[in-house]
């Protein structure tokens, strides 16, 4: 279904000669999720209530210890510093927002005592502005009453620019927030906002940050000591290798969560923690099981976990470097004033495109986790463009960079106005991604690029280190290979990295989400239209086209579209992983089975 048929079937649906309920079922078959469905068809009953487990526990505790592993182990429990999933998943162990996605895309209430929407009476018709209830009865750990000032507080604390906060796009748009009494705010945005859930995904309390905003944001005692809202308090942390956690007794649902005590084991590699999940039974739970099909099939034989897969938009990418890594201009290297060498010149960067065998990658690395793409944008649906394609060819790199004058030299390595094709490509320890960077390098090789491959440790590569240039962020090197995820249905956000005010540098302490240094006009021109389009096929459009230039223009080179695959012990329950949120977004019902 296209643009043209999908405007005049919402116009039919409107005007009442299509049955709206047929129209819906017509969507959910072809893959939109239900959230997608009812922005699409306007004013509706409201939202389901989220599904849960049909167990209840009679008490709070009594479960032992839940112990999980992640190989990308963190570094800071600030969820507004955090940089990668590692951070963020950490800590969400402490933090809730105001809702949460589940597995279908649906609302799910967190700190919201209902979903707001248009028939309550909670978001406005113009999309100007929405009110929330807050919860009542919530108390952070250290026993203070959660309030409408902590609300207001998350906003003033991320929006200031000397916090540095990496979640400040999705607060951009906010105007003000008014205080209507302790348990109800009114959020005015400046636009008319179509997607208001994409902010407060996380909230802090005000009486512990209020004296580290700002400057001073790097400086709280809370980035390394959480207190939160959330079923588990803390207890320990050493950065880069383990945190605790404990039930927490004044937990606002009755008798959750159903574990005494948490930990979360950082670093090692994905293929240890599929191991210690699924075939040895050491831990509950492993998160992100990058590891090739055929080895973990193999655990899986053992009986003691299994694999499970939540599809939402993840995606496996290359990143073109469009600044100069050797090159260093007021103590910063890959500064937006110094354009690269040669990976401005789009005969090069399409000729990379055309040197990723996709199909190898899925089919011997990834397996069942795995589905080969040109998109960014993959999913829901709706947002999927048909305007790309990917290809495999070496031969066609070669006439490309043939035709664009990058000759062959003494050497075999192709060469133009002095400037030599040699090119260095990073990104973590992690097996796939070792094969993939040598799949790359080999079809590379063969054509004339030379390409040095380097893996970084993950705790280094993720972190929010400013000082420290081996940082995803820092981008010191020419090609780098990492995994975006979209934290909601709602594709807003993750177009956002590719933004030039998101550009990381020096000046925002390489805390901006846009590592390749690339800006476009047009495109920074369609993200604002989108921001506050609120005819959703003219949104849906305005996505597509963002994705096209991406793609066809070799900003990045999507490769893969990864499910999001968990190791899980055979007897733990209640895991409901979703796609568009965090891992750990339903952490307080998690339970183990008898």
């Amino acid at each position: 279904m296209d643009e043209r048929e999908l405007a005049e079937s919402l116009h039919r649906v409107r005007v009442g000669s299509l049955d709206r309920r047929q129209f819906a079922r017509t969507l959910v078959g072809l893959g939109l999720t239900a959230p997608m469905v009812a922005e699409l068809l306007g004013p509706r009953p409201g939202h389901a209530q989220p599904k849960r487990s049909v167990f209840t526990p009679s008490r709070r505790g009594g479960g032992g210890e839940l112990k999980t592993l992640w190989w990308q182990a963190p570094t800071i429990l600030n969820p507004h510093l955090a940089t990668g999933a590692k951070d963020a998943d950490a800590s969400r162990i402490f933090y809730e927002g105001l809702v949460s996605f589940d597995p279908d895309g649906n609302l799910v209430p967190n700190l919201t005592a209902e979903i707001p929407t248009v028939e309550n009476g909670g978001v406005a018709r113009d999309g100007l502005s929405v009110v929330v209830e807050l919860k009542k009865g919530v108390q952070w750990h250290d026993g203070k009453p959660f309030t409408s000032d902590d609300v207001v507080f998350t906003w003033e604390y991320v929006m200031d620019p000397a916090t540095a906060a990496t979640t400040g796009g999705a607060y951009r748009d906010i105007a003000r927030i008014d205080k209507l009494d302790a348990h109800t705010v009114k959020i005015v945005y400046k636009n008319p906002n179509p997607f208001w859930p994409k902010a407060f995904s996380s909230v802090i309390p005000k009486h512990v940050f209020a004296p580290f905003k700002g400057a001073k944001s790097r400086e709280a005692p809370a980035n390394l000591k959480p207190i939160g809202t959330g079923p588990y308090r803390f207890a320990d942390f050493k950065p880069g290798d383990i945190v605790r956690a404990e039930a927490f007794a004044g937990y606002h649902e009755a008798n959750w969560p159903f574990f005494d005590r948490l930990e979360m084991k950082g670093g090692g590699d994905a293929v240890s923690a599929a191991r210690a999940v699924i075939q040895t039974g050491e831990y509950d739970f492993a998160w992100n099981m990058q590891v090739e099909d055929d080895v973990l099939r193999r655990m899986e034989q053992g009986g003691k976990g299994r694999l499970d897969i939540a599809w939402g938009g993840g995606i496996e990418q290359i990143f073109f470097n469009f600044s100069d890594p050797l090159k260093e201009i007021d103590g910063e290297r890959s500064s937006v004033k110094a354009p690269h060498p040669f990976l401005t010149d789009p005969a090069v960067r399409t000729a990379l495109t055309l040197l990723v065998d996709r199909a190898s990658v899925q089919e011997q690395i990834y397996g069942r986790h795995g589905q080969a793409t040109a998109n960014y944008l993959n999913a829901p649906p709706l947002f999927r463009s048909k305007n790309t394609r990917w290809e495999f060819s070496p031969e066609k790199a070669a006439k490309v960079l043939d035709d664009a004058g990058w000759k062959r030299s003494g050497d075999g390595v192709r060469t133009k106005d002095g400037k030599r094709l040699r090119m260095l490509f990073q990104t973590s320890i992690n097996a796939p991604r070792q094969k993939t960077q040598a799949i790359v390098k080999q079809a590379a090789a063969k054509i004339g690029i030379e390409i040095e491959v380097k893996a970084i440790v993950p705790a280094v590569y993720f972190s929010t280190d400013p000082a420290n240039l081996d940082t995803l962020a820092h981008f010191t090197a020419d090609l780098q290979m990492y995994s975006l995820v979209n934290g909601s249905p709602d594709p807003q956000l993750f177009l956002q990295p590719f933004v030039s005010w998101e550009i990381a540098q020096k000046e925002n302490k390489w805390a901006g989400r846009n590592s390749t240094r690339w800006h476009n006009d047009d495109y920074d021109r369609m993200y604002k239209a989108a921001e506050t389009e609120m005819d959703s096929v003219k949104r849906a459009a305005l996505f597509i086209r963002m994705n096209d230039v991406l793609v066809q223009t070799s900003v990045i080179i999507p490769f893969l579209w990864r499910g999001t695959a968990s190791a899980i012990a055979n007897r733990l329950r209640g895991t409901e992983i979703s796609g568009w949120d965090s891992t750990f977004w339903n952490l307080a019902h998690w339970y183990r089975e008898a």
